[in-house]
């Protein structure tokens, strides 16, 4: 210990070193389970393509098929779909390692709430990507296979397909923690129902900007994620009126 460094300093200090060395251990946990799950993973690696690219596949003319027109693309395109499928499977995990991290400096009645909405918002975010595979891809991929103009053989690239596909789970995987975002501003204080519901027209735009910056560039999938944006908006608004803010307490009917 220096000649200027007194004991409090140290103990001071003391309290940071640990947090860090937790933060650093809770992320090698995090790294290690989305290293463990791609191992598992990687050997199905072209079947998890096969069933992504399903939607698409199916929309085909007879005779044709999905190209890859870089050297490495059959390799590499899906290492990186299988990639980002473990980051989706050990979310459960990760969200469970940030909990832990920041539960301790909770108070109960903070911890009854957070609890909720940190399983609401993993739930959220499969029913996402399930919405984008199950209802966007066949409507977006659907228009896509069918204007093109006469003569013009419709041969996707896997490489670009997935970049197309990551971008619209991302988007949807987003746009259903909303309801989320929401509970979170009015519990905060930071805003109220009341202030949002006043809001709703810039609030409709703005969901449909973000659709148009976040999906192709066609009405389909903007209006597709526009309009489920809006809806979870409008849930999180109604929830919202219930949980009341914690600096003023639960909202009385």
């Amino acid at each position: 210990m220096s000649d200027t460094q007194t004991p409090q300093d140290d103990d001071q200090a003391q309290p940071l070193v640990t947090h860090l060395t937790e933060l650093r251990d809770r992320l090698l946990r995090c790294v290690l389970t989305i290293l463990f799950v791609f191992l598992c993973l990687f050997y199905f690696a072209n079947d998890i393509y096969h069933f992504v690219s399903e939607p698409l596949r199916t929309l085909l003319p007879e005779g044709t098929s999905m190209i890859a027109t870089e050297v490495a693309s059959p390799f590499l395109t899906p290492f990186k779909l299988t990639l980002v499928a473990s980051i989706v499977v050990a979310m459960p995990m990760i969200l469970y390692q940030v909990w832990g991290f920041i539960a301790p400096g909770m108070y109960q009645s903070e911890k009854r709430i957070a609890i909720p909405l940190l399983v609401s918002s993993i739930l959220l975010f499969y029913a996402g990507l399930a919405f984008a595979y199950y209802v966007v891809f066949p409507l977006v991929f659907g228009f896509f296979s069918g204007v093109g103009p006469e003569g013009v053989s419709y041969t996707p690239d896997i490489a670009r397909f997935l970049d197309i596909t990551l971008k619209l789970f991302f988007a949807f995987g987003i746009a259903f923690e909303i309801p989320i975002a929401t509970l979170l501003l009015i519990w905060a204080g930071i805003t109220t129902p009341q202030a949002l519901s006043e809001k709703r027209p810039y609030i409709v735009v703005g969901c449909f900007i973000f659709g148009m910056l976040l999906t192709p560039p066609d009405i389909i999938s903007q209006a597709l994620l526009a309009i489920p944006m809006w809806m979870l908006f409008e849930i999180g608004v109604f929830f919202g009126r219930f949980i009341g803010s914690k600096k003023m307490g639960p909202v009385e009917e």
